[in-house]
């Protein structure tokens, strides 16, 4: 690890402080503000990939999971309203979710580096974010895995309820997750202008220099 690559790791670690903390303040009815934050982990991802490879985008990913890892066991000992911040299994839930897509979305990059510029950022993204939201909506409130922490049941999110409130019934939280995929999906779009900008500036100062 260099010194260059310190700014993806404190970017990582900003989004993934950030979004644990809106995460808990709600955005209208299905999303919180968490939601408009963290899918710019995969921007930063896919960035040290382009710039530096896979190795060091993999080494960004394992310290923003350190960082995750530290703020739910943080989460878990503040008592809100109804219980801890952070359960068990929602930790579980996004320690796994994070890992996880994040290492796909380097793996899916990593195949299409050689592409057009907008092919492998794009499809990585669109990938990772969707293996993202079904992993932890899945683990931290399907019905079929209380067993997981059965002492705090997510009852909440298992109610049954019109998906988004107009479409046919499903459990709560299959509306929060298709919510959250949604703004993702259209993140994963608008981050490919940040995602073209830096890369071009860092490639041609990087010319310059050389």
């Amino acid at each position: 690890m260099t010194r260059r690559h310190l700014p993806g790791i404190l970017a990582m670690a900003i989004i993934v402080v950030a979004s644990n903390i809106l995460v808990q303040h709600l955005l209208g009815q299905w999303l919180t503000w968490g939601a408009l934050t963290y899918p710019f982990a995969f921007l930063v991802t896919d960035l040290m990939n382009r710039l530096y490879g896979p190795g060091p985008a993999r080494r960004v990913v394992l310290a923003g999971f350190v960082v995750g890892v530290i703020c739910s066991l943080i989460g878990t000992q503040i008592i809100g309203e109804y219980g801890p911040l952070v359960t068990l299994r929602v930790a579980m839930a996004s320690g796994m979710a994070f890992l996880v897509a994040q290492l796909m979305d380097i793996a899916i990059f990593d195949r299409l580096r050689g592409g057009a510029w907008w092919r492998a950022p794009l499809a990585s993204t669109l990938i990772g974010s969707t293996l993202d939201t079904a992993i932890f909506f899945t683990i931290a409130f399907s019905a079929a895995l209380n067993g997981l922490e059965p002492g705090n049941t997510p009852i909440w999110a298992q109610e049954v309820l019109p998906l988004l409130g107009a479409g046919p019934q499903a459990a709560l939280w299959v509306s929060l997750a298709v919510a959250d995929w949604t703004v993702k999906l259209s993140l994963a779009l608008v981050a490919l202008i940040p995602f073209r900008l830096i890369v071009m500036r860092l490639t041609t100062r990087s010319a310059e220099i050389n």
